[in-house]
């Protein structure tokens, strides 16, 4: 089997009410050219073996004990085959089918990294305000501490280029791997491009998982990777 252009890593925790939609989304989508990843975190539903039902040839379903987002995202980018790779939740905020032009746009524009941004298409951001303000400021304290211009951090939809991603030492285990990969993308001297994207935001009550505590703790992120060596950021160097 060739190369395929995209790797998509989906971390699933207890997602059994949306698995089989998003996965058929991301097949119909993108089968042609990608390799899917599913990695359940230590579910405790049926998502692991709707998984492994699911799963086509050339896909690939993982299972780890429970130990966060950020960990399984991790365990799935280290299998990860693709030119190039992006992270796919497995709720319904994320429309898959806009992944094949993000993959078009950074090909053509010989990109290392690319965000979907909400910010950049009208639409409903939020179903609770206090999220909106937090992503917002989020991404003030990452254009203010490393010189960027991005206007939506906290995207879900990163998209790096394998060879790249490969030479970063993540490490964090939960939601803290989001800021972590930017701050990665950025400090090795990427210029992070962005294109719109649709969402469809999901409340407390439907499972949405990120809380204000998390805000303070991707704040801590940037605040310590700031001042690291620049050599921290490359595991080649």
């Amino acid at each position: 089997m060739s190369k395929p252009r995209l790797s998509i890593v989906v971390p699933v925790y207890n997602e059994e009410p949306t698995i089989r939609e998003i996965a058929k989304r991301v097949f119909d989508a993108c089968g042609e050219f990608s390799e899917v990843i599913f990695v359940d975190d230590g579910s405790k539903d049926d998502s692991l073996s709707i998984l492994q039902e699911i799963a086509r040839d050339q896909d690939t379903v993982m299972t780890k004990k429970n130990g966060g987002k950020g960990s399984a995202v991790r365990k799935g980018y280290k299998v990860a085959s693709g030119t190039y790779v992006i992270v796919q939740d497995a709720d319904l905020e994320y429309d898959p089918e806009e992944i094949p032009g993000l993959l078009e746009y950074a090909e053509k524009n010989n990109l290392k990294a690319l965000w979907g941004s909400r910010r950049l298409k009208k639409q409903k951001q939020f179903v609770h305000f206090g999220h909106f303000i937090g992503g917002t400021s989020l991404t003030y304290v990452c254009n203010i501490l490393f010189g960027s211009h991005l206007t939506d951090q906290p995207t879900c939809y990163k998209m790096v280029r394998n060879d790249l991603l490969q030479t970063f030492p993540l490490k964090e285990d939960d939601f803290r791997f989001d800021p972590e990969l930017t701050v990665m993308v950025l400090r090795n001297g990427v210029d992070i491009k962005e294109q719109p994207i649709s969402y469809h935001p999901r409340s407390m009550e439907e499972g949405k998982k990120i809380n204000w505590t998390d805000w303070f703790k991707w704040v801590w992120v940037f605040v310590t990777l700031r001042f690291r060596k620049k050599a921290y950021f490359n595991a080649n160097q």
